[in-house]
């Protein structure tokens, strides 16, 4: 299984309206669009699963793909880190 890292969505794209654009290139395990802890709205991004060929056409069949006026971007994502989404102080 691939997780995929979908950037750039429009801000009006459903976990539904994600899931089914990639279940045209194969069986989506999740789809899950970013959304602001405070306001629920989204914030422009999100992560699909797929088994690996099925994220493969998915990668390759979306690559420059526009929704709504926006090139999404459509890549492997990358692994959280120990420290991702933290900063570090310095003192």
């Amino acid at each position: 299984m691939k997780s995929l890292f979908v950037g750039n969505l429009p801000w009006s794209v459903t976990e539904a309206d994600l899931q089914a654009k990639f279940a045209e290139f194969g069986n989506v395990i999740s789809a899950r669009v970013v959304t602001d802890k405070f306001s629920g709205k989204s914030r422009g991004f999100g992560f699909v699963d797929m088994e690996d060929a099925d994220a493969e056409k998915a990668m390759a069949g979306l690559a420059g793909y526009k929704w709504d006026n926006r090139e999404i971007t459509v890549n492997e994502a990358k692994p959280k880190t120990e420290n991702s989404g933290r900063r570090e102080r310095r003192f």
